[in-house]
């Protein structure tokens, strides 16, 4: 028999998720469209997550288990869970969050039927540790007409970036850069995805986005000390992570299948992101502290 692709795959890479990954795992294996595949990339944990993991692979053989020997960064896994996928449709989900039963079948409904949409989300719930409601949130930022908008609105920082866990179109996902060794390099993605066409979202709460302690926005509250997040170890190395996002966007641009005079407005915005949006004050403060670094002068921490 040959092994056929299912139409969907969902990519959750995890580490030390013992506290919420039973739970996240069963909300997909509850999935009322039920072709699909999970991979699961486990970065090499400590704690039970690899008993839980191998106890739900043995109940459901949509489930495929990865273990690296090593913890290879949060951005890496993430990717590796996509280089992995064989599914028409793509998602990244996360050990703590939950999907509702439709959540799928709702997503690809509007991919199926449009073929402009490349990412399709719900409105999104944020629930806390115990799975109590906090807020519900429901943007439409990437369903601007044009691609300059779409990216406008995504590069902005008045979002949380949590469309990155929606339907995406596998063959669109595979044109981007994927997630490179930065803080926010979730937001590039999701700009550089916008590119490619629009997002539209499912009019109902489907995907639940948990808040808590140890998520890694929370673990690491510094915006360069979630660069420990994407590479381990690098605490005590000298990092520019602005300056990294601000050049991955100039790339992005200039790969986009887009006209001219839409990458142009693009780096016209990149210009107002420089000036007017404060990341000029941010790159001038990485190097700052790099040379703070370099003497040998203690760097004071930023929020």
């Amino acid at each position: 028999m040959v092994d056929r692709a299912p139409r969907i795959s969902i990519g959750l890479p995890v580490f030390n998720g013992e506290q919420f990954l039973e739970q996240a795992i069963n909300s997909i294996l509850a999935q009322t469209l039920t072709d699909f595949e999970l991979i699961i990339s486990d970065n090499a944990s400590t704690d039970r997550t690899s008993d839980i993991c191998r106890d739900c692979q043995a109940r459901d053989s949509r489930i495929r288990y990865h273990r690296n020997e090593t913890n290879i960064g949060g951005g890496n896994n993430y990717n590796l869970t996509f280089r992995m996928s064989r599914g028409r449709y793509f998602s990244f989900a996360a050990h703590d969050d939950i999907y509702a039963p439709q959540f799928l079948e709702k997503c690809v409904e509007i991919l199926d039927k449009d073929s402009s949409v490349v990412l399709s989300q719900s409105i999104i719930t944020e629930i806390d540790e115990r799975g109590n409601a906090l807020q519900v949130v429901s943007s439409e930022k990437g369903a601007f007409r044009k691609p300059h908008e779409r990216f406008r609105a995504l590069a902005g920082m008045d979002h949380h970036c949590q469309d990155i866990c929606g339907l995406i179109r596998s063959d669109i996902l595979r044109k981007t850069h994927l997630l490179l060794n930065y803080t926010d390099s979730d937001r590039t993605l999701l700009a550089e995805i916008s590119l490619y066409g629009r997002f539209q979202r499912v009019p109902e709460p489907l995907f639940y986005k948990r808040i808590h302690p140890k998520m890694s926005t929370m673990a690491f509250p510094d915006y360069r000390g979630r660069m420990a997040w994407y590479i381990p170890g690098i605490k005590e190395r000298i990092v520019f992570p602005n300056w990294l996002q601000f050049f991955h966007y100039v790339r992005v641009i200039a790969k986009a299948p887009i006209s001219a005079a839409e990458q142009f407005k693009c780096y016209a915005y990149m210009l107002r992101w420089l000036v007017l949006e404060t990341h000029g004050l941010r790159m001038a403060g990485d190097i700052k502290r790099a040379i703070k670094k370099t003497v040998g002068i203690r760097p004071r921490q930023i929020g």
